[in-house]
């Protein structure tokens, strides 16, 4: 914890040098030292953003291959991680949409009217011609070597999907040693995550720099829309999920609430959901959940409900798209959308981890990667509310789950006695 907050101040440190250097380039220097510094200071935001793409295919593969791996056999998966992954993708879908509405109504990257960067224009997918069919069958690898040395996120993510079920199809006597190593490898790439994200600081000032060099201070009044709509959208996704928990659980919802506040505030402070853990699932069991439910439904919601990740991917996207001033059809929007709640599966609840799931998905919409750069001097404060949010959602995500199978146990038992 200490470490990150060295990292965080550092990030602070260097945000600042880069606001006030920015500022005193744009107000003195002439137009070509203006260019002269922002082209050439960007060489460490292209360092930081090559670093961050040499972890994801690993990355993804291992974290969702050893998440399908560990639920057991696939006759043990059953009724729970069934109605589980239900609810998991529909709170995925209401948070995207709560992110999409909000971003779009405010529209805070509007105005910015930043250049493209030529070499960021890339291309796996053209958007230009993009259909279903297209899309569809670009999902399916036809090498998952090439898939990785490509960053082709999706097929990554299929073919770890297949992968995974097929491991987990040939029970735990089998499949265990590689699990065991499968977790390994993750935890070393979210290691080597966590060493490039030192890189962070220096990437920040030159990005930032860069932009306020060019564009002014006035940039700034942007930022402070985004963090604004932003947090209105968590909020908004917060009230649509205490509505359904309250459709559950009744009045016991605002005494969960209450019981979650403390992992909740934790994960607040350190921009880790996974700091929470072992507090969310402690008081999850004092709240009334059983052991073997909440054990099971709480670690696959920490890889597939994140639900504050997926309101910060919808908003974040829209809002680098808004600033370089593209324009997607109603179409090229579902789909992205699609696409980052796919993606988003492959990705633990770890600090900084939606970065990785934009700068691997926004280049196939041709979307500059160069944009997630925008982001990364304030991303801290945005970790902050989606890690709390991804607490709150998993927290009320079991209870509800727990209640229902309860509540379906007794109904099986009260038949038994009756026969």
């Amino acid at each position: 914890m200490a470490s990150a907050n060295k990292l965080t101040l550092f990030i602070v440190i260097f945000m600042l040098a880069g606001i006030l250097s920015g500022a005193a380039i744009h107000e003195y220097a002439s137009a070509e030292a203006i260019k002269s510094w922002a082209d050439n200071i960007t060489l460490l935001t292209d360092i930081f953003l090559r670093l961050i793409k040499m972890v994801i295919a690993p990355l993804v593969f291992s974290t969702l291959t050893v998440g399908i791996m560990k639920m057991g056999e696939t006759s043990t998966i059953g009724r729970v991680g069934g109605k589980a992954m239900v609810w998991f993708i529909s709170s995925s879908v209401l948070s995207i949409l709560v992110g999409l509405f909000i971003v779009t109504l405010e529209q805070p990257g509007s105005g910015l009217n930043l250049t493209i960067p030529t070499e960021a224009v890339d291309t796996g997918l053209a958007v230009g011609g993009m259909t279903l069919k297209a899309f569809l069958s670009h999902t399916i690898p036809t090498s998952i070597a090439g898939a990785m040395a490509d960053n082709e996120i999706l097929q990554i993510v299929v073919f770890s999907m297949f992968f995974g079920i097929g491991g987990a199809s040939l029970g735990q006597k089998f499949n265990a040693p590689l699990v065991a190593a499968l977790d390994v490898v993750s935890h070393i790439m979210l290691k080597v995550t966590g060493y490039v994200m030192y890189v962070a600081p220096l990437a920040i000032f030159a990005a930032i720099s860069s932009v306020i060099a060019t564009q002014g201070l006035g940039i700034l009044l942007n930022y402070a829309s985004f963090i604004g709509g932003y947090y209105v959208a968590i909020l908004l996704t917060c009230l649509v999920l205490l509505a359904v928990g309250y459709m559950v659980l009744k009045k016991e919802v605002f005494r969960l609430v209450s019981m979650l506040k403390d992992p909740v505030l934790v994960a607040f402070t350190t921009s880790s959901s996974e700091a929470a853990y072992p507090k969310t699932l402690e008081q999850l069991e004092r709240f009334g959940c059983s052991r073997s439910i909440a054990s099971f439904v709480l670690p696959i919601g920490y890889s597939f409900n994140l639900v504050g990740s997926m309101v910060y991917c919808s908003f974040a996207s829209m809002f680098i798209a808004q600033a370089y001033n593209i324009h997607l059809s109603f179409t090229e929007v579902t789909l992205l959308m699609l696409t980052l709640m796919l993606a988003s599966k492959g990705i633990a609840g770890v600090p900084r981890s939606s970065l990785v799931v934009l700068a691997a998905t926004i280049p196939s919409f041709n979307i500059p990667v160069a944009g997630i750069l925008l982001l990364m001097g304030i991303d801290h404060f945005l970790d902050m509310g989606r890690s709390a949010i991804n607490v709150l959602g998993n927290g009320i995500a079991t209870a509800m789950l727990s209640q229902n199978e309860e509540a379906r146990e007794a109904e099986a038992e009260l038949a038994e006695r009756e026969a």
